[in-house]
């Protein structure tokens, strides 16, 4: 029986009462902090001030705990109430409120792609995805949406990724740019180069996360729409 189907046991009067939502929120909480490596059951019963060995009650599994603490970030993203009948405008809420999740929660956007999450909250946001392209054949609203859940992905690790350099390096962008410069020169000089080095002495435009979703929903919108 999955984790979503499984009863949780019957709570004890104890100092330290355990509960589903206490621990993932004990486990988000920690991985908020510390990344991803550092959740483990034994840190969070730490936390909670309980033994591992009480949170087995609650989840078998350390890959259970990642998925209930996924299914919680997928309920900050999935609106209170639906966003309308505009396809677009649903995809882009959803894509929006998905980076501010994983900026958030940075290690969200690790366990972002792969199989899909089947909790509660997460069926919740692709039946959101899916409806905003009810009229269109199920393949088309497939080929979409996993075209926009492509391009938010990748953006957001990309965001995410930068993020952690800078403060794995102690460097912003710019600060790095002038460090990698010289060598940056060097290279370009030689002229095997020819298109990067049109892009660095071009305009300094850096990515744009609703841009690129723009130009990713005008796309795919000529598919939807029927047009050419």
């Amino acid at each position: 029986m999955l984790v979503w189907e499984r009863p949780e046991p019957p709570s004890r009067p104890t100092p330290s009462p355990l509960s589903r939502e206490r621990i993932v929120r004990a486990a988000i909480d920690l991985a908020d902090r510390e990344g991803l490596d550092a959740v483990s059951l034994r840190k969070v019963g730490a936390a909670l001030d309980a033994g591992p060995m009480r949170l087995y009650g609650y989840l078998s599994t350390k890959e259970e705990l990642l998925d209930l603490m996924v299914d919680e970030v997928y309920g900050e993203i999935v609106p209170p109430e639906p966003a309308g009948d505009d396809w677009r405008a649903v995809l882009k809420d959803l894509a929006q409120r998905t980076r501010q999740a994983a900026l958030r929660h940075e290690w969200f956007a690790d366990l972002l792609g792969g199989r899909p999450h089947l909790g509660p909250n997460a069926m919740a946001f692709r039946e959101s995805s899916l409806a905003a392209l009810a009229d269109t054949p199920v393949a088309t609203m497939l080929r979409v949406v996993s075209t926009v859940n492509a391009y938010v992905m990748g953006a957001i690790r990309w965001e995410i990724t930068e993020l952690r350099a800078e403060r794995a390096s102690g460097l912003d962008e710019q600060e790095w740019r002038r460090t990698v410069g010289p060598y940056l020169t060097r290279m370009l000089a030689t002229g095997r180069y020819p298109a990067t080095a049109r892009m660095v002495a071009g305009d300094d435009v850096q990515p744009d996360f609703d841009e690129g979703l723009d130009w990713v929903l005008d796309g795919v919108a000529p598919i939807i729409t029927g047009g050419s």
